[in-house]
């Protein structure tokens, strides 16, 4: 007798509720069948058969709340096993085409990266029937941060597509079944009209804690848009419609709305919001709720710094290999003020203040799905061309798509240059759990006082946003007098001045 118990749910998640039971008791199993689903408040997890045989007895019914590690049910081992298939085709038609024969090969959710638990299949460049070759690209994944793509893990032809363009999957979801005989590329087709009141969620069992919210609050399920796989209904979409009503009543006495007229409606477009678009959200408004941040500005006479680039820029680029930008001359004027005011490389941790004896300066990059910031570790120690290499590498993949969680996470304080949209001043948001971001600007022309007399010189604003519950308005000044005085001296660099 083998046991069926609960597995690792993810970090600070102790229990899950059982939503779902896909076999019963006496019911043949294959390994790795989908046994049930639990859900927790923050994912769905598919519980897997560990072993083949017959469905033993079930422990924790459906509804039941059980911890890590908790028993779930028993299979028995027996004669059963080797029926597997069978029942596995009535009870789950996506797993058809892979018991069709022994030449099939799931295609899986890959590694999405440390505490990404989810990600939306955004486009499919496959189509069931499509011959594909190994490690061919089949499809996109979208994750809160990156974008993922999926290589064929065998050359063969694509015979089902499990997850459709538009759906959510867990890290542990299968895509799709890629079959190496063109024979089974014919099972898809019989099989997606049995899909297909999957897909309209009139055949798909609501997660059994939704369905008691329902009956309690007298919630008509047809009102609730549900998230789960196939459209299925979970708890926090029930939540979600509970709160909705109440919160749109008084918006009629509040603020009217006009109808809108048909021929404006005829011209408006809703598109539903990416993944990394709502973590963007979430993550601004979330700074500004928890940080008491606030901005502090400058500005700076950048003559000497471009009349430096102006001299070296081609000599650099022929020796290094790189371009010689400016962003190196902030990098470097950054972490040169960061030694001089720790506590704008620090953060919050509870009633601790954590101090950074290192730099990982983030370098926010705008891309066509948004804003990300990946990170360049250990810039204090870097040299302009390691630095500008840095830059010029993560900002490609950036634009590609090509970064990963990690190449984003870590980071200590944070340079955006809104500057190079043609932004003259801004008041940039911090990007916690860092306690300070330095926002560069357009450098423009402008008549200055120098010497008594006036000149016309390529001057910048700069604002740094710092979060004053650790940064005292001292230190922000402090920090941005130190960056303008490198920058209008770049040979302070050299003097480590």
């Amino acid at each position: 007798m083998t046991e069926v118990r609960v597995p690792t749910l993810g970090e600070s998640v102790t229990e899950a509720t059982v939503a779902t039971w896909f076999k019963q008791p006496g019911d043949a199993v294959a390994a790795d069948e989908m046994l049930c689903e639990l859900e927790t408040d923050k994912v769905t997890v598919e519980v897997p058969a560990p072993t083949a045989g017959v469905m033993g007895e079930i422990i924790a019914a459906e509804g039941e709340t059980v911890g890590v590690d908790a028993l779930l049910a028993t299979i028995v081992a027996g004669d059963g096993a080797a029926a597997a298939p069978a029942p596995a085709a009535e009870a789950a038609p996506a797993a058809a085409p892979a018991a069709a024969g022994g030449d099939s090969v799931d295609v899986m959710v890959p590694t999405l990266g440390e505490s990404v638990t989810e990600a939306t299949v955004s486009t499919w460049f496959k189509a069931v029937g499509d011959t594909v070759a190994q490690d061919e690209m089949l499809c996109e994944l979208e994750t809160d941060k990156v974008s993922v793509e999926v290589p064929s893990p065998a050359a063969g032809v694509l015979a089902e597509i499990t997850a459709p363009e538009g759906s959510t999957v867990d890290a542990t979801a299968k895509l799709a079944v890629i079959s190496s005989s063109g024979a089974v590329a014919a099972a898809p087709a019989a099989a997606a009209p049995a899909a297909a009141p999957a897909a309209s969620g009139k055949d798909v069992e609501n997660a059994p804690s939704a369905n008691k919210l329902m009956a309690e609050k007298g919630i008509d399920p047809a009102a609730v848009q549900g998230s789960g796989r196939d459209g299925r209904i979970m708890k926090e979409d029930v939540l979600k419609a509970a709160i909705a009503p109440a919160a749109a009543a008084p918006a009629p006495a509040a603020a009217p709305r006009a109808p809108v007229p048909a021929d404006d409606a005829a011209r408006e477009e809703r598109v539903k919001m990416t993944r990394l678009r709502q973590t963007i959200a979430k993550r601004l408004k979330d700074s500004q709720n928890t940080a008491a941040m606030l901005t502090t500005y400058n500005e700076v006479d950048m003559t000497e710094t471009m009349a430096l680039r102006k001299q070296y820029k081609d000599e650099f680029e022929k020796k290094h290999g790189a371009r010689l930008g400016f962003m190196s001359f902030f990098t470097k004027a950054c972490c040169h003020a960061l030694k001089e005011v720790p506590e704008v490389n620090a953060e919050i941790d509870g009633t601790d203040i954590v101090y950074k004896n290192y730099v990982h300066m983030g370098i926010a990059a705008g891309t066509p799905t948004g804003l990300v910031v990946p990170v360049i570790r250990d810039a204090d120690k870097m040299s302009f061309a390691d630095i500008e290499k840095a830059i010029a590498e993560k900002g490609r993949r950036a634009r590609d798509g090509k970064l990963s969680m990690a190449e984003m996470q870590g980071g200590t304080f944070t340079i955006s240059n809104g500057g190079v949209y043609g932004s003259l001043m801004s008041s940039p948001i911090l990007n916690p759990p860092q306690s300070g971001i330095l926002g560069m600007h357009k450098i423009q022309d402008r008549p200055m006082v120098i010497n008594g007399e006036i000149k016309i010189r390529p001057m910048m604003y700069l604002a740094l946003s710092y979060d004053h519950r650790i940064v005292d308005g001292k230190g922000a000044v402090t920090f941005l007098v130190r960056v303008k005085e490198a920058l209008e001296d770049p040979r302070r660099l050299l003097m480590d001045l």
